[in-house]
């Protein structure tokens, strides 16, 4: 009986804790005395509903209809019982992401580097580790080294020409999803790890169908992503990584043998491995370790594979749907292109302005980052960390200006 008693005063206990818990960080948003949304649900916060009943850029949109109609640039929500500010004034926007962007780089991910070492790249760092790793990464980046690799994503380029010319007589229909993946995989691969992937004739290549689990998210994964990194102590303590185990494997192995070859034999490639070799044996600073090399890697292939292909799956989508723009858009890269006999280089697509716009316009109509989320760097005696939420979506629909408006 007293046993009884125990467990079930333990459990009215914690629930008193957690409730309070709650009560107390949804306060923070009213004691930092910024105007909050109304009626936060006690778990839910102000995004009850979110990848249930409405997607997460409804969501957003709601909450920045509400914020506007008020009259407010930024107002504080509970994004679940995370304390948050969507800033919903274009100007306070740039403030975040340009103006101060050496206070608010912290995107507010889980990074563990000593179990999950892939998951320590630029994009997850926070403060001192993220500006040191900046620095070390800044000249890999200028537009002439970004040049020489050109010629490789041609190459894959004219490997994708080829399997189209094949497969479109063959069939009916294409999927092109399908194929556009393929594109990106052996663009990635070429490019970053300096290895032929071939996904055009083998599909389901190590490469692919790893890279391919990194992107497959089940209910624990998302939990992951989304709390671990405000309760970083916990998903430790219970030594959680972000990626699976066997993907962070494959890919720590494939960079570090790519690694050893080139070391050895002296082989050398305009491809984006090269640059962090060029890093890491730099004479007189601190270079990359292997695990810091392989995160950066790795960023490369998560931040281009499914972006990539699925802003020009739309692309192309949207192109068919307006033969207008197909139509003047093929006009102007048959011109650029044929106008000498020195075929696609670098120079001519930076001169497409045509092609420029129309895959601008595609991104801001169908973008596949609804909300930027930011944390400041610089946290201020006795204040409480809040995330700084950038509705994309919405801003992306907002009327254009015009200078008589």
């Amino acid at each position: 009986m007293e046993l009884v008693v125990l467990i079930f005063g333990f459990f009215i206990g914690l629930s008193v804790t957690v409730y309070c818990y709650l009560r107390r960080q949804q306060g923070h948003l009213r004691r930092a005395g910024l105007p909050v949304a109304s009626n936060p649900h006690l778990v839910y916060g102000n995004v009850k509903g979110i990848a249930q009943t409405e997607h997460a850029c409804k969501v957003a949109q709601r909450l920045y209809q509400k914020f506007r109609e008020r009259g407010l640039p930024l107002g504080g929500f509970m994004n679940f019982f995370i304390p948050s500010v969507l800033v919903t004034d274009p100007e306070l926007v740039k403030g975040v992401l340009v103006r101060n962007f050496d206070v608010f780089h912290d995107r507010g991910l889980f990074v563990d580097t000593e179990s999950d070492p892939i998951s320590g790249s630029l994009f997850s760092l926070e403060g001192s580790h993220w500006r040191a790793m900046r620095q070390k990464l800044s000249p890999a980046f200028t537009s002439g080294k970004m040049k020489h690799m050109f010629g490789l994503m041609v190459d894959v380029a004219e490997q994708m020409r080829r399997f189209m010319d094949t497969n479109c007589h063959r069939a009916d229909l294409l999927e092109m999803k399908d194929a556009l993946q393929r594109y990106s995989i052996d663009v990635i691969g070429n490019v970053a790890f300096g290895i032929e992937c071939n996904s055009m004739e083998n599909p389901d290549s190590e490469f692919r169908r790893m890279g391919t689990k990194a992107f497959q998210f089940d209910t624990v994964q998302r939990l992951k992503f989304f709390f671990g990194g405000k309760y970083k102590a916990l998903m430790k303590g219970l030594g959680l990584k972000v990626f699976p185990g066997d993907v962070s494997g494959f890919f720590r192995k494939l960079t570090a043998s790519t690694v050893e070859y080139r070391e050895k034999s002296g082989a050398r490639r305009n491809d984006f491995i090269n640059l962090m070799l060029e890093i890491r044996n730099k004479n007189g600073e601190e270079g990359l370790t292997m695990d810091e090399l392989s995160a950066q890697c790795f960023i490369f292939f998560t931040a281009g594979f499914e972006t990539s292909s699925a802003t020009m799956n739309f692309c192309l989508y949207e192109l068919a749907l307006n033969p207008v723009v197909q139509n003047r858009l093929r006009q102007e890269i048959e011109e650029v292109v044929g106008k000498d006999n020195d075929g696609f280089t670098y120079e001519k697509m930076l001169s497409m302005d045509y092609l420029d716009r129309v895959v601008k316009g595609n991104i801001k109509q169908i973008h596949h980052c609804n909300r930027v989320i930011r944390l400041s760097f610089q946290k201020l005696s006795g204040s409480t960390p809040l995330r700084k939420v950038y509705s994309a979506y919405r801003q992306h629909r907002l009327p254009f200006r015009t200078p008589n408006t």
